[in-house]
């Protein structure tokens, strides 16, 4: 079921989409259909052309990172959940280049809340993928270099997506209260899993993209079409968690 979900939510993120419109345009061309063929070709260009526009990309995203608000002070809890990214394990490189600028900002946000606490446990969280390492062991090893202490640090190797991650963390959270680490755009999804769980989750959301950069290479952009297939990911999350009764 896990292998289903990554595979068809592949093919339902803007780059495949507009792929398969241009590959259509293609397949009417090729047969001669020349009005079909413009049509799909023009809608492929529309596509794109919106996508990668700045003003429509955070539109798109917004509403998933304005769901809750930045944590700025820290609460009085037990317990930090860092919710897993990606990484990619290399020894001849530095831990901050081998685990995804994501996870970093993730991370970094635990680590803020650790520094404003005693005897608070931070967990991070993830598996292994098609890695040698697990994430949890990586966001490990890259708090240790961030003054975090080893025996403060619970690592959930496990977990290979969000729901995972709430029936693997409620075994050693419960009912406490817990400061809830992910990105913006991810928060709305993950606070359902763990509210739908009975656990008392206090959002810290980080890693926010639907803001304004300034320039003029900036309205017009790959990094907007990024936000879009983020975007893109999330609601088709939410809907997943939906059917499958996990919110």
């Amino acid at each position: 079921m896990f292998l289903f979900k990554k595979i068809v939510s592949a093919f339902l993120m803007p780059v495949p989409i507009g792929l398969i419109l241009l590959f259509i345009a293609f397949i009417y061309l090729i047969f001669n259909s020349y009005n079909k063929a413009k049509i799909y070709s023009f809608l492929s260009i529309l596509w794109f052309g919106l996508l990668s526009f700045q003003p429509f990309s955070n539109a798109i995203l917004a509403p998933l990172e304005n769901s809750h608000k930045a944590l700025l002070s820290t609460p009085n809890v037990e317990y930090i959940l860092v919710l897993g990214s990606g990484h990619s394990s290399d020894d001849s490189l530095s831990i901050t280049s081998q685990v995804k600028t994501t996870a970093i900002n993730r991370l970094i946000e635990g680590i803020r809340h650790y520094k404003n606490l005693e005897n608070a446990k931070l967990i991070v969280s993830g598996y292994s993928g098609f890695d040698e390492n697990t994430h949890a062991f990586m966001q490990e090893k890259l708090a240790i270099s961030l003054g975090v202490k080893k025996e403060d640090i619970i690592r959930l190797d496990i977990p290979n997506d969000t729901h995972q991650e709430v029936i693997e963390s409620k075994r050693i959270i419960g009912g406490n209260g817990f400061i809830l680490v992910t990105s913006a755009s991810h928060m709305k999804r993950s606070m359902l899993l763990f509210k739908k769980e009975g656990l008392n989750a206090i959002a810290s959301p980080t890693n926010h993209l639907a803001f304004e950069d300034k320039g003029y290479n900036e309205v017009f952009s790959s990094k907007n079409l990024e936000k879009v297939e983020v975007a893109f990911h999330e609601y088709i999350g939410i809907a997943w968690a939906y059917i499958r009764g996990f919110i």
